[in-house]
This record gives C-alpha cells, structure tokens and sequence, in this order.
C-alpha cells in the first residue's frame, strides 16, 4: 500500500505554482488540478467522486446498507507556499487507497466511507484557516468572504472564477446524523514517533491554542545621551517579557508558548526602542492548563511594563478549545497498531488540524505517521515508505473493525 500512495503523493506535489517549490492555495488553477487527479482516483477505487460548494473532493464508498452514516476519512490538499509534500496529501491519498483495498475484496460495511480532501486548511491565501472543514461542519462564517488576498482578490471573487456560487456554500454543510466518526491520517509534524523508534501512533488530543498580540511602549531616545536609569527602553522589557513567557511554559507539562514575531520601532542602531510588538502563541492538550498559564504570562508582562514604566497592551487574537479524541476510537487504532506489532504510544497534537472542526459533529481519531526531524512545512518534509505502509495497514484495520464492531 505505502508504495503507490507514496507515488500519488509525488504526482500531487508535481501541481504547483512555483517552479522548484510546492504552493497550492485556496480556489487556484493549482487546487483544481490537484481535485481532478484526486477525483479520478475516488472513481477507480469504487467510489462515487463529487466537489462540493467549498470545492472539498468527496467520494463516497457506500455501505452494505445504502444511506448508512458515513466515517469521514479526510485531510486537505491544500499546502502552505513552499512546503512540503506529505501534510495533509498523505491522509487525502491513504483514504482512498484504503478504500481501493476494501473493493478488490468486495467488502462493504454497517457505514458508508467518504473520503474528503479539503479545499482549504492551512489559509495560506486569505488568512483564515479550515474553511473546507469548517463549510462541511456548519461553521463557515460569511463574513470571511469579504477577506482579500496579497493581490486585492475578494474570497467571494475567487470562489466565483473558480467556478463554484459563494452564496451556495452552506450547500456544503454536513447533518452531524450523516457522519458516523471521523478518520485522519497525517505526519506527526514533530519528533516524538522519530524519538521513540515508532513508525505510527494514536493522537490523543489536539492542543488548544490561544495567541496574543502584546504592545509595549516606551519613550524613544538617542542611543548615547540618555542615561541607563533614566530609559524606558521597550525592547528591554519585551526581552524580559520573553523569557517570562518560556519560564511561564515550562513549568506546565505538554503546554508550549512560542515568541514568534517581534518588531521592535524606530529600528535603528543608535535609536533606544520606543514601540515593541510582539506575538505569543500558547497551546495545550488541556483548556484549563492554557487559561492558567495565560493569566500567568498575561501578568508577568503587565508587572514587568510596571516596573519598567512601559505602556502596555495585550489583545488575544486567536482562540481554539483543544479537542480530545474518541477514546473508543483510540481503543480501535491501538489494537491497529498492535495487529502490526508496535506498541501502541498516545500522543497529543501541538498543530491544529481539521479533526479540529469535525469533533463538533462527530467523535474523532487521528493516525500519526512518523517524519523526519519532526519537520514540517519546510521542503524537506519526508516520510519513509515504510512507515506510510504501517500507517495506511492501521487505518484499513480500523476501518475493518467497524464491520463486527459499528458504531
């Protein structure tokens, strides 16, 4: 199995927009290249192959009982510019050669298989992330319509080039009744499974997050004539600030707060810093364990502004509750990884997923597949054949389950 998907997964990565790169965004001519190669694929494994409003591939694997709810087996074929070629492809493409296993059986089960590739994840054109995930779960707001592109393309304007109605995207919403469970393979994106020596594992949650915007306003001054005590330097206090946030994150297991974008005013070499802006991106497995730690951060960068007569402001401009995984339906990806003889390992998930958005209508599992160094979103992206194969043989043996165990 890992052989032909790791072939699909390069035909995929061979549509792109840049020569000598991988960038496939939302509603390009790249992104229906991609759905109809996909497309044909659902169809010659036995599936009934569509595009829905949002432009999500769907094909369906009909059940012994037509009608039946469905489990989604899904991922997106979207990418981030420059990426690489396995996030979110290798789930899109082991769902459908799942299902290519089950016809040359003849297997139908108590449910339907659908397997989705959505049309947008990771919001690499307009910002805004999971809407094909979030069209399918009910929850796309219409306001992101209006959001435009790096080129001053409206949402709704590229929807129509496309080819598909943006006032008809609620067409694309899913009645939680249809949906049985929800199915997600993809690589870990991280260097647990590498450091382990496992080739898969069982995603046990996937961490909330929460990021702040953090202003700090001090007075601006030339870099020789104001006196050390007499500042109110602002990069000093977000450096303080800084640390404060990596004190604050290591004393909560699993929890991680990253500083990732800072901008320090006026930018000169001999000019005290007036205005410093910085982002702090706080995840967790566990609500409470995020909320705690944030009023910790929150307060230390207010005192530190305090003490160093700093203006302050903080703004929380992104929120996302974690969402746990099925238990059941990590029982059944456990016995999965074991029927290959690994040791079952449970892991959380520190980057957001579709399963996200799925676990609002439906109980969801996740497969990790092992990559090397943990990398992501990076050109060097890679996972062994190997370990696709035991990813791709874990799902079919959870998918197989259903047939004496449905939901």
């Amino acid at each position: 199995m890992g052989a032909r998907i790791c072939e699909r997964v390069d035909a995929l990565a061979a549509i792109s927009a840049e020569k000598g790169a991988i960038t496939r965004v939302f509603m390009s001519p790249e992104q229906k290249r991609a759905s109809e190669l996909v497309l044909g694929w659902m169809t010659e494994a036995g599936m009934d192959a569509r595009v829905d409003a949002i432009g999500n591939v769907v094909g369906r694997y009909e059940g012994a009982t037509p009608g039946a709810p469905a489990i989604l087996v899904a991922s997106h074929l979207d990418t981030v510019r420059n990426a690489g070629r396995w996030d979110g492809i290798l789930g899109v493409v082991t769902g459908i050669e799942c299902v290519a296993a089950l016809a040359r059986e003849g297997l139908r089960l108590p449910h339907a298989i659908e397997v989705v590739g959505f049309s947008d994840e990771e919001g690499a054109r307009f910002g805004a992330t999971m809407l094909g995930s979030k069209a399918l779960a009910g929850a796309f707001d219409p306001a992101l319509l209006k959001l435009r592109d790096g080129n001053g393309v409206a949402m709704a304007d590229a929807i129509r080039a496309y080819g598909l109605d943006p006032e008809r995207i609620g067409e694309a919403r899913r009645d939680p009744s249809e949906i049985a469970a929800y199915l997600e393979v993809h690589i870990e994106q991280g260097p647990v499974l590498e450091n382990c020596k496992l080739p898969i594992g069982c995603v046990s949650a996937i961490c909330g997050a929460t990021r702040l915007a953090v202003t700090l306003t001090g007075a601006a001054g030339h870099a020789g004539t104001v006196p050390m005590n007499q500042r109110a330097d602002a990069l000093v206090g977000a450096a303080a600030a800084v640390l404060a946030v990596e004190q604050a994150a290591t004393a909560t297991r699993g929890l991680v707060a990253t500083v990732g974008r800072l901008m320090v005013e006026p930018g000169g070499a001999n000019v005290i810093p007036g205005h410093v802006a910085f982002t702090v991106d706080v995840r967790a497995p566990q609500d409470n364990q995020r909320f705690s730690t944030l009023k910790r951060i929150e307060e230390s960068i207010v005192a530190i502004a305090s003490t160093r007569g700093l203006g302050v402001s903080i703004e929380r401009i992104h929120e996302e509750p974690a969402a746990l995984c099925d238990r059941a339906l990590q029982d059944r990806i456990d016995a999965a990884i074991e029927a290959q003889r690994y040791e079952p390992l449970r892991l959380a998930s520190g980057a957001g997923h579709d399963a996200m958005v799925m676990s609002r209508i439906a109980p969801i599992g996740m497969i990790f597949v092992r990559c090397r160094a943990g990398l992501s979103h990076h050109p060097d992206e890679h996972a062994e054949p190997r370990d696709v194969d035991a990813g791709a043989r874990a799902l079919l043996h959870v998918l197989k389950s259903f047939e004496t165990s449905p939901l």
